[in-house]
């Protein structure tokens, strides 16, 4: 019992009064549709939606063009079978995580493999998005002294610094309870992420329609001078890696849909959600990811923005560049949230009768109660957690090739083997049956395309391995 209230997220030191809890005793939950959706969208758009171009450059109109629209469809049809688990079969009970539904569904050991994907995932994320945000800050500053210095201006500067500020407002951020609380914060990162999306998309329509877009080919970037077989392969392996890291979500939809109040079923909710947030992702994925290509050409960049010359206009670089940095700082939070969370359930569970660890102290401005109250637990345990995150974010430059491959690794447990595992065992599918075999292929191809974006991940963290040099101080 003590092991699924720690997976499980309950918090044993918060009571409710009666008439404001659910089925479960726990706080009635308020989240809807809308709500939803802004917490999958700010968590499936990330900056990556900018390398989309430099993807589509590496396999092609015809490859590339399918590749996205077979990974918005895999992702979907998935994502529907996991919202159907989030209620115990048999019993109807909530499970409020990823592991707890793994466990109430597979039972045995399978919710600790479930675990250890979900959590090198969610906290790869964090760093990664620490450094993201950061180089986004940085981006600013330069093309703000290219603008003043001219273009041969030499504008360096560090991301460390800005680490530090990112850092820093995280831990304030991480102060709210949980993502239900946070809602507000989802739907801002979800209009900058549309926000910065649409710049880079418009950007590149411009270029386009003015004349001055380069050459494109069906299979993508030729072999010849500059590049190799085996580089154009690595490359398309690391394309396929990057699609696919684009359009997961999985690891916080169960934490998502916990929020979802149970007016409605929570599973019919939550796939109108799914539907909804893939199909507007979908459509920013295609538009940046074509209209880039169609700009850029076989040698469209990583960033599709600084595809723009010395980040001209630079005004609305810069606007693009700040809508990065509010999304990812939302972003952080909705994959740092379910970290918190069971954590903190297990402390509580284990320690019941601690103030340290339980009580809650109200925030007041005068006489008035805000909506928000400090938990020394809290505090400190989430403070130290962005404080390590940030560290290793300054000390590592090269970890997205790192997330890189975290993100491969966990792609294909957690967006294709779980839900379909849970979804045959469910239905009682029998093996040997043309849909066993269906979800089988679907399985096993989504492993192989796994694979093959782990070796491009691979690949790409040794060459950043053969120049990096750890360092806490800027050179």
């Amino acid at each position: 019992m003590e092991n699924e209230v720690c997976e499980s997220g309950l918090d044993p030191g918060k009571v409710a009064d009666v008439g404001e809890v659910d089925d479960d005793g726990r706080p009635k939950r308020t989240g809807t549709l809308w709500t939803a959706s802004a917490h999958i969208i700010t968590a499936v758009i990330g900056s990556g939606v900018l390398s989309l171009a430099w993807c589509v450059a590496q396999l092609g109109w015809v490859v590339g063009v399918a590749t996205l629209l077979i990974f918005a469809c895999i992702t979907l049809y998935t994502s529907n079978l996991l919202a159907d688990c989030y209620r115990s079969p048999g019993t109807g009970k909530r499970n409020y995580t990823y592991m707890n539904v793994v466990k109430a569904n597979l039972g045995g050991r399978m919710n600790i493999a479930c675990g250890l994907a979900q959590q090198a995932n969610l906290n790869g994320l964090v760093v990664g998005y620490t450094i993201t945000a950061a180089i986004s800050m940085v981006a600013i500053r330069r093309s703000n002294c290219f603008h003043e210095k001219g273009h041969q201006a030499l504008c360096q500067f560090s991301s460390k610094p800005y680490m530090i500020g990112i850092g820093a407002l995280e831990i304030i951020l991480s102060q709210m309870r949980n993502i239900e609380e946070l809602w507000w914060l989802s739907v801002i990162a979800t209009i900058t992420s549309f926000g910065y999306s649409s710049i880079g998309a418009g950007l590149a329509l411009a270029t386009i329609v003015s004349g001055h877009g380069k050459r494109t080919t069906v299979t993508g970037i030729e072999v010849g001078p500059g590049l190799t077989a085996a580089q154009k392969m690595w490359r398309m392996f690391t394309a396929f890696g990057d699609i696919a890291i684009a359009y997961t979500y999985t690891p916080v939809l169960i934490e998502v849909q916990d929020t979802i109040k149970s007016s409605e079923p929570e599973n019919k909710v939550m796939k109108k959600a799914n539907i909804l947030s893939v199909s507007a992702t979908t459509v920013f994925y295609m538009m940046c990811a074509c209209f880039g290509y169609a700009a850029f050409g076989n040698y469209a960049h990583g960033n599709m923005l600084t595809g723009f010359g010395f980040y001209e206009p630079f005004w609305l670089i810069d606007l693009a560049n700040i809508f990065i940095v509010l999304h990812l700082v939302g972003a952080y939070q909705v994959m740092a949230q379910p970290v918190f969370g069971t954590v903190e359930s297990c402390i509580k569970r284990r320690w019941p009768e601690s103030k340290f660890v339980n009580k809650e102290y109200p925030v007041k401005i005068g006489h008035k109660s805000l909506n928000f109250s400090i938990n020394f637990l809290r505090l400190t345990w989430r403070s130290m957690y962005v404080v390590v995150a940030t560290l290793v974010a300054i000390a590592l430059p090269y970890f997205n090739d790192v997330l890189a491959l975290l993100g491969a690794v966990s792609y294909w447990p957690l967006t294709v083997y779980f839900p379909v595992t849970m979804y045959i065992a469910r239905k009682k599918i029998n093996r040997g049956t043309v849909k066993w075999f269906a979800l089988q292929l679907l399985t096993l191809v989504s492993l192989l395309l796994a694979m093959v974006a782990a070796c491009g991940s691979i690949e790409g963290f040794g060459e950043a391995l053969r120049i990096f040099k750890p360092s806490l101080v800027e050179e």
